[in-house]
């Protein structure tokens, strides 16, 4: 999800950027869904995919009307509950994103455009040898930042699924830790501490290799 929510951050940020009327408000709506307490957005999320014997659902209802069956998202098959859980995660990580994303496009100098428009370069070519060489440090640091997230995820598959992971097969790494101290499992810290350290490890290797690439990719 980490590229993926990039990309798309990047294209909304480029959309943001090229409004020019009522461009404030746009910049308040997209950042809203980051401000809004987690689990009320997962609550909206449970309003949207959740399969009740009363209610199917708004996401359902829309698929019905392409004749594809009812699907439990909340309950159901594992790649429908990954389906959800990385759709609510891109959407409660994006609008941090686009913020960074439209700061960093603001930053760039005009005079660089001005100067391509003259040798007649394609707006394509712009694009891949001004723009993004100019905000790719802020593109390395979403990165980064976005892999360490990842890894640190809980509380959004909390917000969905409940606190019991375990019986939804939901669990991550955090959470692995956090039923080794506290949870009905609870009781057993060294199992724990050593969930912390593997943790420790993956996000420490996973940076050292974003940071060495980005030594040849980034531009400061």
């Amino acid at each position: 999800t980490v590229p993926l929510s990039t990309v798309i951050a990047l294209g909304l940020a480029f959309l943001l950027n090229s409004i020019k009327i009522f461009k404030n408000f746009f910049e308040i709506v997209f950042f809203l869904p980051y401000v809004t307490n987690t689990l009320a957005v997962g609550l909206v999320f449970l309003i949207l995919f959740d399969l009740t014997p009363v209610n199917i659902g708004l996401v359902n209802t829309v698929l019905s009307w392409f004749g594809i069956n009812a699907i439990d998202f909340i309950d159901g098959p594992y790649l429908a509950k990954m389906f959800v859980l990385c759709f609510y995660v891109i959407w409660t990580v994006m609008p941090f994103k686009i913020l960074v994303l439209v700061g960093a496009l603001q930053s760039v100098k005009k005079e660089y455009y001005d100067a391509a428009r003259i040798d007649q370069a394609s707006k394509w070519k712009m694009f891949r040898k001004i723009t993004i060489p100019m905000i790719s440090p802020m593109i390395s640091y979403l990165i980064v930042t976005g892999f360490i997230g990842a890894f640190k995820q809980y509380n959004d598959a909390v917000a969905l699924f409940g606190e019991d992971l375990n019986s939804k097969e939901m669990n991550t790494i955090v959470g692995y830790v956090y039923n080794m101290l506290y949870f009905e499992t609870g009781g057993y810290p060294s199992y724990a501490s050593a969930a912390a350290i593997v943790l420790f490890v993956i996000i420490l290797t996973i940076t050292g290799i974003n940071l060495f690439i980005s030594k040849k990719t980034v531009h400061y």
